[in-house]
């Protein structure tokens, strides 16, 4: 700070942001056990003291960096056949966009709060989405857990393990893997029962 210049002031909003923010970089990248408070509020440039103030503990942050919204677009207007593709490609711009879905998928192998918050994030933004554009509604659940079993998968693998052969992968193959896969989960017929197993 420049000599004479006042200490920089900052609303409560603004605070809160700065908090989120720095928790989801701390959060993505070293994961929730190993995170603290103190570097949060370090890289954010407050007191750890207004952490607490505004989020209570650890938990509490985590809770609040880990808003992650989908964003899915509507796809009830779209081609049956290109849902899966379309899925894909949102996806990846999604993680590719928001370090709060890493951040939340990091700690939720670990911690329970943002494991829950995972599945509340695909129970109320992705799985509705596909029971409406499942062909028959008693599969949806079934498929709403295969479709989430690759998304997530591939972003555990690609943004967070950095699995080499998927940190790799050029963008567009990735999304015709993935798509494929996500079509097929959407859109197959139901397996037949007493297959083998």
């Amino acid at each position: 700070m420049l000599a004479g210049m006042p200490p920089r002031t900052r609303n409560s909003a603004a605070t809160k942001d700065a908090i989120r923010a720095a928790a989801r970089e701390r959060f993505a990248a070293d994961g929730y056990e190993k995170t603290t408070i103190r570097a949060i509020a370090t890289d954010a440039g407050i007191d750890p003291s207004m952490v607490m103030r505004y989020f209570g503990n650890k938990e509490g942050l985590l809770a609040a960096a880990a808003d992650f919204d989908v964003r899915l677009p509507d796809l009830s207007q779209v081609p049956a056949d290109t849902v899966g593709r379309l899925m894909a490609e949102h996806f990846l711009s999604r993680w590719e966009q928001d370090e709060s879905f890493t951040a939340l998928l990091h700690a939720a192998v670990t911690h329970p709060v943002a494991r829950d918050r995972l599945l509340d994030v695909f129970q109320t933004q992705v799985a509705s989405v596909i029971e409406e554009l499942a062909p028959d509604k008693g599969s949806a659940p079934a498929r709403a857990g295969l479709i989430a079993s690759q998304v997530l998968g591939t972003a555990l693998c690609r943004y967070v393990l950095h699995l080499p052969p998927m940190v790799e992968m050029p963008r567009a193959e990735l999304i015709s893997w993935l798509g494929d896969t996500l079509q097929r989960y959407l859109t197959a017929p139901e397996p037949e029962e007493g297959g083998d197993r």
